[in-house]
């Protein structure tokens, strides 16, 4: 019986290899099929350049008090949008109406003090006039009296009279040019200088300015249209003079930033057409222009940039930051927020246009 199965199991093997013989038209046929996919895979390369490495950007602002004090009211929350100029908190303003009335009152302080100084001058003028008159007639009488010890006619008392006299007068003239400096002095030198001009009425404005600038900061708004962020700001607080109290991310402009290999800048340039696909919304596209190219990689902008001076070197392809400037966004799209991840693709073949740049 084996015998007889010996044939039939020559024909089985015989017809698998048959089977398995492959047409000559394939051997052709596969290298041109991979060689023309290498081919389209350089020309599309070449009329483009992606990547996915890119993320939703958009102004933060952190929110600071420009006066210290304790907050006495918190008015928005979390994750509360808010617009332009809505008050965000206030800051307990006892404190600076009394530094601005302590101001105010010494403004008027060295008002009066001028006014009282320009009557000082008119009153050591008046007073120098006189002593000048006082000395004149002293020095005649000492003359008098040297003439008339001179013939015998008077005592030696009576010279020395006159000379203490003319001493005394001399020394109050002195002292009527002193108080008449002084007077002048506390004026800036200049008397008829207007009572804006004086230095220390001026350094007194200055004071009673800052106090009204420190009141009206004691209410803070937000600086531009957003979101607000994280916070923990209680009413009670304390708040030092550029504490942060809570951050702000603007809802407006909102960028595409990506970081493109250093190999693909090649032929990239401001004003490119871009497309925008967000992964958090799968199927829509945004239209976009290259708005800057960063003027270096980001390792140079680091704390501490490599130094590839030194010790072993490995080679690794740097990434360029490209700033992406969206256009023409349809009123219904949806909210885009910074730090969404992003894939972004530029034609490199159509002319670019003009874009409102801005610095990274």
């Amino acid at each position: 019986m084996t015998t007889e199965l010996k044939p039939a199991a020559r024909i089985n093997e015989a017809q698998p290899a048959a089977r398995r013989r492959v047409p000559r038209w394939l051997w052709i046929a596969g290298p041109l099929l991979v060689l023309a996919l290498f081919a389209w895979e350089f020309v599309i390369s070449s009329r483009s350049v992606e990547t996915d490495n890119a993320y939703v950007k958009a102004d933060r602002v952190m929110i600071s008090s420009q006066v210290s004090g304790r907050v006495i009211e918190v008015l928005v929350g979390q994750n509360e949008a808010v617009k332009k100029g809505q008050l965000l908190y206030r800051i307990d303003p006892a404190p600076l109406k009394i530094a601005l009335a302590e101001a105010e009152a010494r403004l008027a302080k060295v008002a009066d003090s001028a006014g009282a100084s320009r009557a000082g001058i008119r009153e050591s003028d008046a007073a120098l006039r006189s002593a000048d008159a006082t000395l004149g007639w002293a020095q005649q009488e000492f003359a008098r009296q040297q003439q008339l010890l001179a013939r015998g006619l008077v005592a030696q008392k009576a010279l020395d009279d006159a000379r203490h006299a003319l001493s005394e007068a001399q020394a109050q003239r002195d002292s009527m040019v002193a108080a008449q400096d002084k007077a002048r002095a506390t004026l800036g030198g200049k008397p008829g200088s207007a009572l804006e001009q004086l230095p220390d009425y001026q350094e007194a404005l200055a004071v009673r300015d800052q106090a009204r600038l420190d009141l009206a900061h004691v209410d803070v708004v937000a600086p531009v249209s957003g979101i607000i962020g994280g916070h923990d700001l209680q009413a009670g607080e304390y708040l030092n003079v550029g504490q942060v109290a809570m951050p702000l991310v603007a809802t407006d402009p909102v960028w595409i930033e990506a970081n493109f290999k250093e190999t693909d800048l090649a032929h990239l340039r401001v004003g490119q057409a871009a497309t925008i696909r967000v992964d958090s919304y799968p199927g829509v596209r945004w239209r976009a222009l290259v708005a800057s190219i960063s003027p270096a990689s980001g390792s140079e902008f680091s704390v501490l940039p490599a130094q590839n001076a030194t010790g072993n070197w490995v080679k690794v392809v740097q990434r360029i930051p490209v700033k992406f400037q969206l256009i023409d966004i349809a009123a219904d799209a949806p909210v885009l927020r910074a730090g969404m991840s992003a894939d972004v693709k530029v034609d490199l073949v159509t002319a670019p246009q003009p874009a409102h740049t801005a610095s990274l």
